[in-house]
């Protein structure tokens, strides 16, 4: 994947987020997309290897769309600055956990895991981590998760911190669950996902493909814990 030139593209767009200027560079930009999905097909055929479940899934099924929709937002600008793509068993809009892969100047990432969880969800997670805390903090307490992620509370995702575990959290314990609970970060958390922040150049190539999946693989038993829960409500 050349990734150099994606990035560089991304940063034009970022200095020109205007439909005059892009379409004057549709071209540049058809010939990055291209880029961009032949590296997610490569990265679905090395998950595949280890999580079978997601080698039905196209580029095209995992990337998203670079156009924004602005309709109800006050940030009228029509592109995204970002190429991104989730690579999941159920589908880019389930809410079943999967793996992301995320290009942007100065902000490149590798993540994993379920995202905007709705609150009937949460709760059941919740209870399920508090019934089975032991196997859950066998999957997030190990060494290599901790030092790859981190724990809750520790990444800061609008900071670009290196490493982060729980996108968003609650300021104090959810309704109807133990103030006092041992492990209450774990229940205070909106979403289980982790991530990884990686230099510009980690995608360049392919040889960003095995190192990935040394790390997706460190997730994937969070995920694992996590779907067992989702998926008895999809």
């Amino acid at each position: 994947m050349d990734a150099k030139r994606i990035l560089n593209f991304l940063s034009d767009v970022s200095k020109n987020n205007n439909r005059d200027w892009f379409h004057e560079n549709k071209d540049e930009y058809d010939s990055c997309k291209a880029e961009f999905e032949a590296g997610v097909t490569k990265a679905i055929a090395a998950i595949s290897q280890f999580d079978p479940s997601i080698s039905h899934i196209t580029a095209k099924d995992a990337c998203f769309r670079f156009y924004r929709d602005v309709r109800f937002r006050e940030d009228k600008r029509p592109y995204k600055d970002h190429f991104g793509a989730y690579i999941g068993a159920h589908g880019k809009k389930s809410l079943h956990a999967g793996y992301y892969i995320h290009l942007q100047p100065e902000a490149c990432l590798v993540s994993a895991g379920a995202y905007w969880l709705p609150t009937n969800i949460l709760t059941a997670c919740r209870n399920e981590i508090m019934g089975n805390i032991d196997e859950w903090r066998k999957c997030v307490e190990n060494g290599k998760f901790i030092n790859l992620f981190g724990y809750p509370n520790e990444g800061d995702w609008e900071k670009h911190s290196g490493k982060g575990f729980g996108l968003t959290h609650l300021k104090t314990s959810p309704k109807g669950f133990p103030r006092d609970y041992e492990f209450i970060e774990y229940l205070k958390m909106k979403d289980y996902a982790c991530w990884k922040y990686v230099s510009d150049d980690y995608y360049e190539g392919d040889g960003w493909l095995e190192n990935m999946v040394d790390i997706l693989k460190t997730a994937k038993p969070m995920m694992d814990f996590t779907n067992n829960v989702i998926d008895d409500y999809e």
